[in-house]
C-alpha cells in the first residue's frame, strides 16, 4: 500500500468507520418500528435493516425517504426522535462495539502528534455519545455533526471544521461516498474503509487508499 504525506490532522466518520453500527442498530431498528406501529403512525411491515444500514452516511431526512418513502412526514419526524432515544438507551446498556484496533490506532496517531476529529452526518447527541460511552472521546479535539450545525452536506460540515480549527493538511477517513466527496472537495487525502460491509459497489471510488481493517491506517503514514 502506498504511503501518503503525513497529515496535521485526521478526520473520521463515525458509523462504519470507528463504530460497528449494526451491533447497536439491530435492536434499535426493531424498537423504532414497533413503536411507530403501536402509535399508529406507520402500519406497514418493518423495512429490512439492510435498507437502514445501507443509508448510513446520509442526512437523516434522506435516510427516512429511502427506508420508508411511503411514510407520512409525521411518521418520519417521530422516527428521528425514536432513533436517537433508543440509540442512547441501548448505548447506555453497553450495546454496540468499536471496530477492532480503534483505540490502539487512535492512541498511536495521537502519540505521533496528529490531531484527531470526528465529522459525521448524524445527530449531535449520538455522535458525541458513542465516543463518550466507548471511552475514546478525550482523544478527539473536535466532534462535528450535521445535527449540531445543520449543514446541508458533509462537504460543508468538513469545511466548517477545518476553518474553525485552522487545519491545513488532513486525511478524511470514512466508508461512504459522502466521505470521499467531503475529503476531495476540501483538498484532503481520502482513506476509504472497506470493512463495514454495507457500502454499495463503487462507494469508495476516488479514495487515495482503501483499508480493510482499521489498524491498516498506520501503514499509510510515512516511515
Amino acid at each position: 500500500m502506498n504511503r501518503l504525506p503525513s497529515p496535521e490532522a485526521v478526520l473520521f466518520d463515525l458509523d462504519g468507520t470507528l463504530f460497528q453500527t449494526e451491533t447497536l442498530l439491530e435492536t434499535v431498528h426493531r424498537r423504532v418500528f414497533d413503536t411507530l406501529r403501536s402509535e399508529r403512525l406507520y402500519l406497514a411491515e418493518t423495512p429490512p435493516i439492510d435498507k437502514l444500514l445501507g443509508s448510513l452516511g446520509m442526512l437523516l431526512t434522506d435516510i427516512w425517504q429511502r427506508v420508508m418513502p411511503d411514510a407520512s412526514p409525521a411518521a418520519q419526524e417521530r422516527a428521528n426522535v425514536l432513533l436517537l432515544q433508543y440509540e442512547l438507551e441501548e448505548l447506555a446498556l453497553g450495546r454496540g462495539s468499536l471496530y477492532p484496533g480503534v483505540r490502539e490506532t487512535l492512541d498511536t496517531l495521537r502519540a505521533r502528534g496528529i490531531r484527531l476529529f470526528i465529522a459525521s452526518n448524524g445527530l449531535e447527541a449520538y455522535v458525541k455519545g458513542v465516543p463518550q460511552v466507548k471511552g475514546i472521546a478525550e482523544l478527539f479535539e473536535g466532534t462535528y455533526s450535521a445535527g449540531e450545525f445543520g449543514t446541508a452536506s458533509k462537504v460543508e460540515l468538513v469545511r466548517r471544521l477545518l476553518d474553525t480549527f485552522g487545519v491545513r493538511s488532513a486525511w478524511m477517513v470514512g466508508d461512504r461516498s459522502s466521505d470521499v466527496e467531503a475529503g476531495k472537495s476540501n483538498g484532503l487525502s481520502v482513506i476509504g474503509c472497506d470493512y463495514a460491509g454495507f457500502g454499495r459497489e463503487g462507494e469508495l471510488d476516488g479514495a487515495d487508499a482503501v483499508i480493510r481493517t482499521f489498524p491498516e491506517l498506520l501503514s499509510l503514514l510515512p516511515e
